[in-house]
């Protein structure tokens, strides 16, 4: 059952935003960092694709499991159903939401990405689970990525869709989580501070409040 704390620290990473130490290697100590959901988001130069992506999601989603960390699946709706992940995130350019909670099992957690207060109302009044709006602060992790809404346009957000919970992400650190937590996320949602970080774990581990 999707509750809004496991937002706190919520990990999106794919093969190609890491390192040396592979994607595996690195979601095992991310979740030995405690962080609390995770979201598989194979995109960009050098993703994987078809048979590969699907056993690389398989074997995020047992790891997951071992940790009773929800495993969702960025935009991909066939895939997040045949791997029987917890759930799938969308964006404002992928498939609707109504569409996604037909196709969906009922029990799916789902997610949608908000760049602007017209959006988040949007996906609030739809129905979505929870908000991910950003980018709070520039970003060079999604070449296609809006202009940052800054922490005011957060705390807007919040005051817009009242209750729905809501993730803040974009350029965010460690340094960042107090002022987004005041600005009324419910978390915070990174990849590259704990993907590229040397030690996964204890970056992790910073971003609890």
């Amino acid at each position: 059952m999707f509750q809004r704390e496991d937002l706190a620290v919520y990990f999106i990473m794919g093969s190609n935003n890491v390192g040396d130490q592979g994607p595996l290697k690195v979601l095992q100590a991310a979740l030995d960092g405690g962080i609390t959901m995770f979201q598989f988001r194979e995109k960009g130069d050098g993703a994987r694709i078809g048979k590969d992506k699907r056993l690389l999601a398989e074997e995020m989603k047992t790891l997951c499991k071992e940790y009773d960390v929800p495993f969702i699946v960025n935009d991909d709706v066939d895939l997040a159903i045949e791997v029987m992940a917890d759930g799938v995130h969308v964006g404002q350019e992928d498939a609707a939401i109504d569409e996604v909670k037909q196709r969906c099992p009922s029990s799916f957690i789902i997610g949608v990405s908000a760049t602007n207060i017209k959006e988040a109302e949007q996906a609030a009044k739809s129905g979505a689970d929870y908000i991910g709006a950003g980018p709070v602060f520039a970003t060079g992790t999604k070449k296609d990525a809006k202009e940052p809404i800054g922490l005011d346009g957060l705390k807007e957000m919040r005051q817009r869709i009242g209750d729905t919970p809501m993730v803040a992400i974009g350029g965010i650190d460690a340094s960042h989580v107090a002022a987004i937590r005041a600005a009324g996320a419910d978390g915070v949602s990174v990849i590259s501070a704990i993907s590229l970080a040397e030690d996964p774990a204890s970056a992790a581990r910073r971003l609890h409040m």
